[in-house]
Formats: C-alpha cells, sequence, structure tokens
C-alpha cells in the first residue's frame, strides 16, 4: 500500500533537484527522506531514482510514475485547499512560472500584496525566459509574453503589451534616426536570443519582417534595456521594460512608418484542470495591479513627442 507521504516526498525530491533541499522544504531530515524513498521503490518494485554522489536521474520508471504521482498529490492539496476555501480561507501550495524580466519588475511587487492577504497560500514563482510546460513541469498556471498557440491551454489575458523599437540619444546621434524599414539594414541591433531574432511589424493585416544587423544577442531584456542605455544599438523591447528610461528620454522611441507586431501578457493553464479558488483569486489580483490600460503604458501622443523631440 502506497504511502501518501512517501509519494509527497518523492515530488519534493525532483522539484527541489537534491534531497537536501527536499528536507528545508518538507521539514524533515534526509535518513527521513531516505526511508521513505526507498519504502515507496520497494511498495512499487521498481526504481525510481538513480543516485550517485554528485547528482540525482529519473529511471524511465521514475519519470512514468512522477506524472502519477504528481496528479495524487495535487489532488490532495487540491481537496484540502477545497474545504479551507468553503470556510472562506484561501490556502495551500500554488506553483507559478513567468518571464525573468517582468517577472522581477511587475509580476513579484504585484504578488507581495496577494501573499500579504492570503497568508495561508504557499507560493512557489520559478522565472525562466525558456518555454515551460504547465501541465509536464507540474505547475498550476504558467505567465507568457506573446502568442498562445496550444489549443489545450486556456490562456486569461492579464494585460496588453506593446513593442517599442527604441535607442539612446548618444547612438541616433552617432549614427542617424532611421525613418524606414529599409534604414534599419545599415543599423546595429541587440537582439533576443529566446525567439526568432527577425524585428516584425504590422503593415494592415500583415505582417512584415526585418533582419537587422546583429550587434549582441542577449537571452535577458533588462540586459537587453541596459546595452540600449549604453549606446550598443537599437532594440525591439515591450513597454513594460522601457517606459520608465522612455518618460526621462534615457531612450527614445524611433519611428518607422509602422507599428511593432504587438503582445499579450496570459496566464495559461491546461482546459483539463480545473483553476482553483487560490488561482482564480490570483488572476483577478494580477487584473487590479497592471491595469487596462496597464500603468507602464503610455498615450501614443506622449511617445510621438518623446520620438519627435
Amino acid at each position: 500500500m502506497l504511502k501518501l507521504e512517501s509519494l509527497v516526498t518523492f515530488v519534493a525530491v525532483i522539484e527541489s533537484g537534491s534531497i537536501s533541499e527536499a528536507c528545508r522544504r518538507l521539514g524533515v531530515s534526509k535518513s527521513v527522506i531516505s526511508e521513505r524513498l526507498t519504502e515507496l521503490e520497494r511498495s512499487l518494485g521498481a526504481r525510481l531514482i538513480q543516485r550517485t554522489t554528485r547528482r540525482m536521474t529519473l529511471t524511465e520508471d521514475g519519470q512514468a510514475f512522477l506524472l502519477r504521482a504528481r496528479k495524487i498529490v495535487g489532488d490532495v492539496s487540491d481537496a484540502e485547499a477545497e474545504i479551507s476555501e468553503r470556510r472562506g480561507q484561501l490556502v495551500g501550495p500554488l506553483r507559478i512560472s513567468g518571464p525573468v524580466s517582468f517577472g522581477y519588475l511587475h509580476l513579484c511587487p504585484a504578488i507581495y500584496p496577494f501573499l500579504k492577504k492570503h497568508p495561508g497560500i504557499e507560493l512557489s514563482l520559478d522565472l525562466d525566459d525558456r518555454f515551460v510546460d504547465v501541465e509536464a513541469d507540474g505547475y498550476d498556471a504558467v505567465i507568457r509574453h506573446g502568442q498562445i498557440r496550444e489549443s489545450w491551454l486556456v490562456a486569461i489575458r492579464l494585460a496588453p503589451s506593446r513593442r517599442v523599437l527604441v535607442a539612446s540619444p548618444a547612438y541616433l546621434a552617432a549614427h542617424g534616426v532611421p525613418r524606414t524599414l529599409s534604414d534599419l539594414a545599415s543599423h546595429r541591433a541587440i537582439l533576443y536570443t529566446n525567439r526568432v531574432s527577425d524585428w516584425r511589424f504590422e503593415s494592415g493585416r500583415d505582417v512584415v519582417s526585418v533582419t537587422p544587423l546583429r550587434a549582441l544577442r542577449v537571452n535577458n531584456g533588462l540586459i537587453m534595456r541596459d546595452a540600449a542605455l549604453a549606446g550598443m544599438g537599437l532594440t525591439l523591447l515591450p513597454t513594460f521594460l522601457v517606459y520608465k528610461e522612455i518618460r526621462k528620454r534615457a531612450l527614445r522611441i524611433v519611428d518607422v512608418g509602422l507599428e511593432p507586431e504587438r503582445a499579450e501578457i496570459h496566464l495559461t493553464y491546461p482546459k483539463a484542470q480545473q483553476p482553483s479558488a487560490k488561482l482564480r483569486a490570483l488572476i483577478d489580483h494580477l487584473k487590479k495591479a497592471f491595469g487596462d490600460p496597464p500603468y507602464w503604458e503610455t498615450s501614443k501622443t506622449k511617445q510621438r513627442k518623446a520620438a519627435a523631440s
């Protein structure tokens, strides 16, 4: 007979990445963790984790069992949370993933008041700019910036987002201000490595792509912003990363006659997964915290003036 505590321990070890971290997460000793894992493998008659002095890896049986174990542990947590919710409380674990720059600048500051209001929620927030599979990686929800193409996901819009082409006044003074898409070919660009590096602009119902001259490629929006401030070249970034720099005139918006392709900030979760009361409350909180239009958005008139000055 499988014990729930053994399943919880197995999932905690894998999600934590080490036995030491799982000990801190569960509040038990290493010997207790080892005993529970050994008991679980004995009950199943299969080796789940290959352990060496330096690392742990899931066996083939362990990979198959992990999906089931996560679901069982999640269902039990949801059941406990449902009882608390009936009493007007939001409690229990909530695991979210989001992009690094947006998470640092906007998501985390918005979440802190939410956690103060609901101290019974145990939030795990992982910031990662790479593609995250909400179901396979065991998250309750994933926040994404951009299009959601997976038909099996529910996508809740948290806020609209616009991209702008920006450069420092010093760079534009030294290299000139591009006025058309064709002018961009002679300019140096700071590009994002985690997606197609072409710059995309809206032309009616069509999208026009531009392949700029690469000056720097990085996988983080904050570094791209800082590189633009340092005069390294032009860069295409969402307004939530550069709105303060635009208002301070540290960066100028470059108008080439077409608007960059728009995007949206979504919270996603699987259609097969019923969102918990905790998640629904977080969605409502984030929508109010960001606003519509979001607080980082400036009016087109202000942006045009900043671009022209």
